[in-house]
Formats: structure tokens, C-alpha cells, sequence
């Protein structure tokens, strides 16, 4: 085992040179924290806009764009050598109640919001299309509680199942190099795995330009089985010919339908367990260095997390590999001793 002095002196982003880019979804604030800047210039060579390119976020108003913390974001990664990750084109969350509504506040018709989504794309891209090297264009469209292929969001109520191709097919007409993916959670859990690969192999036979899947990785430290549905999954899913990119990377204390609030700071146990966890995931990840082409964790440190709101509100959450100090956890240790 290293030393701390040693591990001190490390860069995840050196370790992992010879395998894939290591990433970090941020927000501006982040830029303006200087230990949260610190650690992202050290450790990352990638960059996802945590919320600042989302529709709602970005494109608030059918005539306007807030394009000033995007740039902030994409600009800092330019100046600093990082590659950027666009996210995302298309979701069912975090949309602005213009878009699917016309003059009379009634649903807009297909045709119109086929020309708003293209209007979308088409603007984002040729803003950033030299900064941004791959592209979430649809996110979570797979229904993972019922029996049915695709979420019943507005997106597919409005235009119907062939809003995936159209949504590729714009965007590679508006960007011409850039990796498109699809990106999605719980897509190694073997349901949802198996619905994806489906949706993903007939518009792979379509002809729809598809680049690569991502597979979000918000995960926990209780899941037994996450590390053979994981193999599984990337096994299928590159049997597709395709890139595939862990997007989202966070390894929660709590399991999904864990309640508890009384926990105000982890235990050893946990900690222990958390570095396990990390330790075979990134295991898992160098072996399929062939076929995965990026890592991205979603946050720099504990200071900051969705998961400290989610799925339970207003409580602490330690998923990543730094404290809220942005001191290193034994998880970073585990992953770059090896």
C-alpha cells in the first residue's frame, strides 16, 4: 500500500492516463471554490456540466438562451486542457414549460416541437461544437417500473417512439464529430440492461448515428450484485460495437430505499465498505480499458452532491472520493494503489 506522503503527491488523472479520461460533473460554484478548483485541476481531465446546459437551465424561454454559466464552464475546461461532456439534449426532467405547450397553452403538435428540438441542438452545438467532444443527446427514455420499452414522458407522448432517432439524427447533422450517447441509470440491472440493449440494437439496424451508451453508476455500497450485472452489462452492450462511457459515478452509504436521516457522518464500516466498492469497480473498469472510454464521477467532493437530496431530502450523503474537506478518502486509495 502507498503511502499518504506518496498518495498526496498523485494525480487520479495520471493514473489513468494509459486507460480513459477521468471525469467530474460541476457547476460554477465549483470554479469559485478554490479547494473545490484545486481538486478538479489535480485530479480531472474531463468535465460535465452538472445543470448548466439543461433545457430548462440553459434555454428558459423559447427566444432565450442563458448561455453565461455554460460558457463559464466550457471556456475553464478549454483554457485548462479538460475535454467536456455535453448533458443533455433531450430528458423528461428539467424541461421548461414552454416547450410542450403552444399559444393557447394547449400540447404543442409534433411538427412544432420536432422544429423547437431542432432549434435547440442546432444553437447549442454551433456554440460549443469545437469544446465539446461528446454529447448525452437522449437521457433515461427507458421505462424501468412497468413492462413497457419507453417512458411515457412528453417527449414520447407528443412525437411517439421515433423521437430517439430524430434527436440522433439532428445532432449529428449539427455536429458532425462529436460522440453521441445515450445515457441512462440502472441499465446494468438486468430488466433495464435488456430493455436498453433492445432499444439501442434497433436503432443501431436503423441506421441512427449512436455513438456510445453511458451507464450513470449511481450506485451504493449494499448492492451485491452490482458488480456481475456490471460486466454483463458492458459485455452486451459492446457486442453492439459501441462506446461505453460510466457518466455519472457516486457510491452512496445508503441503499435506495434506506429512510435513515440519524447518520451525521459515516461510520468506519462504511468507509471500508465504500473503498471495496470502489476498489473492484475501478478493477472492473481496467479490465474493460478496450471498451471504456471515460470515467466521470458525478461531483468533486463530499461538500457537494445531489445525493445529499436524493432520494431523501436534506440529508448528508459521502459518495465520492474526497471528504468534505477535500481531503482523499480511503477510496481514492483503493484505486490508485494497484
Amino acid at each position: 500500500m502507498l503511502s499518504k506522503l506518496e498518495n498526496d503527491n498523485i494525480s487520479l488523472k495520471e493514473v489513468y492516463k494509459d486507460y480513459f479520461p477521468i471525469g467530474a460533473a460541476i457547476a460554477v460554484s465549483d470554479l469559485e471554490d478554490e479547494g473545490q478548483r484545486e481538486i478538479l485541476l489535480k485530479h480531472f481531465n474531463s468535465i460535465t456540466p452538472e445543470n448548466s446546459l439543461k433545457f430548462a437551465i440553459i434555454h428558459p424561454e423559447e427566444d432565450e438562451y442563458a448561455f453565461d454559466d455554460g460558457d463559464k464552464i466550457v471556456n475553464f475546461a478549454a483554457e485548462n486542457r479538460m475535454m467536456v461532456r455535453g448533458h443533455t439534449f433531450v430528458w423528461h426532467n428539467q424541461v421548461p414549460e414552454w416547450l410542450f405547450k403552444d399559444e393557447s397553452g394547449e400540447a404543442v403538435s409534433k411538427e412544432i416541437l420536432v422544429e423547437r428540438l431542432k432549434a435547440h441542438i442546432n444553437t447549442l452545438c454551433r456554440r460549443y461544437n469545437d469544446k465539446i467532444y461528446a454529447w448525452d443527446v437522449v437521457n433515461e427514455a427507458v421505462e424501468d417500473k412497468s413492462d413497457f420499452l419507453y417512458r411515457d414522458s412528453q417527449w414520447y407522448k407528443i412525437i411517439g417512439e421515433e423521437y430517439l432517432d430524430l434527436s440522433f439524427k439532428i445532432a449529428r447533422q449539427a455536429s458532425q464529430n462529436a460522440v453521441l450517447f445515450y445515457n441512462d441509470y440502472n441499465n446494468e440491472k438486468p430488466e433495464k440492461l435488456h430493455k436498453s440493449y433492445k432499444l439501442l440494437k434497433s436503432m443501431i439496424d436503423r441506421g441512427v448515428p449512436i455513438d456510445g451508451i453511458g451507464i450513470q453508476g449511481h450506485w451504493d455500497i449494499h448492492d451485491r450484485d452490482l458488480f456481475d450485472n456490471l460486466k454483463a452489462a458492458i459485455e452486451l452492450y459492446a457486442s453492439l460495437g459501441v462506446k461505453i462511457q460510466i457518466t455519472e459515478l457516486d457510491v452512496s452509504m445508503f441503499s435506495f430505499d434506506d429512510k435513515t436521516r440519524s447518520i451525521l457522518k459515516p461510520t468506519d464500516e462504511m468507509i471500508e465498505q465504500q473503498s471495496k466498492v470502489y476498489k473492484k469497480l475501478f478493477e472492473i473498469f481496467r479490465y474493460y480499458k478496450d471498451v471504456i472510454s471515460g470515467v466521470t464521477f458525478w461531483g468533486i467532493s463530499d461538500k457537494h452532491t445531489w445525493k445529499d437530496n436524493f432520494p431523501v431530502k436534506v440529508r448528508k450523503d459521502w459518495p465520492l472520493l474526497f471528504d468534505v474537506d477535500g481531503r482523499p478518502k480511503s477510496a481514492f486509495y483503493s484505486i490508485v494503489d494497484f
